[in-house]
């Protein structure tokens, strides 16, 4: 079975032709590499992967001379290996007359690559790859892909056991090789019990001092901790929204794990055994969330909580409007006084709840239920 990924290809197409270097960053297993080999079959292209022993080292000894020596499409992979390629894109992309353009992917944020950020700024388009959405995969799929996860080869697995076993393997892999790779060395039973303690956290408010104690390790290690997993799209902080109002307001990041299918490898959760999980609800929420940030294509999402519990799970500003969306894993929604609330606090144009039945209900004005079948293509 393959997966179309039309919209990505697209988005990378504009971004070649409008910028000298396009990076294309994701976790890793995401599909990076299978997208930009897509791409290059339609120009002239090549290709390094620095995952290759040959290509490092010869991109390590004398990486000016071999750029250089080609012209058109020069794809990088694993670029966050060598950050010290940055420096040198930054001058060969602002050679006159250039006849190359730069396509690059990594596995780790710019802002944990400091040196990309840095270095290429004005220079550089950045393509945000998931994980299969539902976009991609159709609504008909949506179980399967809450369950299983999006990355490619735990949601095509060919049985629930071949998807778990993957994604057992992924977890393995990431913590005993890739977090060395990516520079940073920290044991990995150490990584693996943090991320164990996150996704039991999952959808919860970020508390520093309570993982600090839990581990016998500082506050700033914790966090150090924190960002690493964030920087390499594991964990997404869902930052809080503040409003000049006569409120307190809770100001840490809510946690998630960004894959659902790590989330229930970690949690030890398989197969539909999830659906009456206790931490179904918070899993649904986590996913739903994911889901609607890649439909609504923008990066000012936020969550938003005052200190007598009124929340609003999701506020987007999307074409200079102020959208808020509770996520309910129930097929009776209602409307309730915090959804009130946060309508007139935070003068919100619409409100709609996500959950999981079969009717768009509208429960006044700009309160409106949206089943969860209906996100892919409702006009929000």
């Amino acid at each position: 079975m393959v997966i179309n990924r039309p919209a990505f290809i697209d988005d990378i197409k504009t971004s070649i032709s409008n910028n000298p270097i396009t990076a294309i960053m994701g976790p890793r297993q995401c599909g990076k590499t299978t997208l930009a080999r897509t791409i290059a079959r339609t120009t002239d292209s090549t290709i390094f992967d620095l995952e290759d022993p040959s290509d490092y080292d010869l991109l390590s000894e004398q990486p000016k001379v071999i750029l250089q020596q080609h012209k058109g499409l020069i794809i990088l992979d694993e670029v966050q290996r060598l950050p010290d390629l940055f420096p040198l894109l930054r001058v060969l992309a602002d050679e006159p007359d250039s006849q190359r353009k730069f396509l690059i992917l990594g596995s780790a944020s710019p802002d944990l690559v400091q040196k990309s950020s840095e270095s290429l700024a004005g220079r550089v388009g950045f393509i945000h790859l998931t994980g299969f959405n539902l976009f991609e995969i159709g609504i008909e799929n949506i179980e399967p892909l809450w369950l299983r996860g999006g990355f490619p080869k735990a949601y095509l697995g060919t049985n629930d056991e071949q998807s778990y076993s993957w994604r057992e393997n992924f977890i393995q892999t990431f913590l005993e090789r890739d977090i060395s790779n990516f520079g940073f060395n920290i044991p990995a039973v150490t990584l693996r019990r943090f991320w164990l303690m996150l996704a039991h956290y999952h959808g919860q408010i970020w508390n520093g001092a309570e993982f600090a104690r839990a581990m016998g390790i500082s506050e700033p290690t914790v966090k150090r901790y924190l960002d690493i997993l964030t920087g390499t799209y594991m964990i997404r902080q869902l930052q809080p929204w503040y409003e000049n109002i006569k409120k307190r307001q809770v100001k840490a990041p809510k946690i998630y794990l960004r894959d659902t299918g790590i989330l229930h490898t970690l949690l030890g959760m398989e197969g539909r055994s999830i659906i009456t999980n206790v931490k179904s609800g918070a899993s649904w929420e986590g996913f739903i969330i994911e889901q609607l940030v890649s439909r609504l294509k923008t990066r000012d999402f936020y969550y938003w909580r005052t200190h007598t519990g009124t929340e609003l799970d999701l506020m987007v500003l999307k074409g200079g409007r102020r959208l808020g969306f509770e996520i309910k894993y129930s097929e009776n929604p209602t409307s309730t006084r915090s959804m009130h609330t946060a309508l007139d606090d935070l003068k919100l144009d619409k409100l709609y709840v996500v959950y999981k039945g079969h009717r768009v209900l509208s429960f006044d004005e700009k309160i409106t239920a949206v089943p969860v079948s209906n996100i892919v293509d409702f006009d929000f």
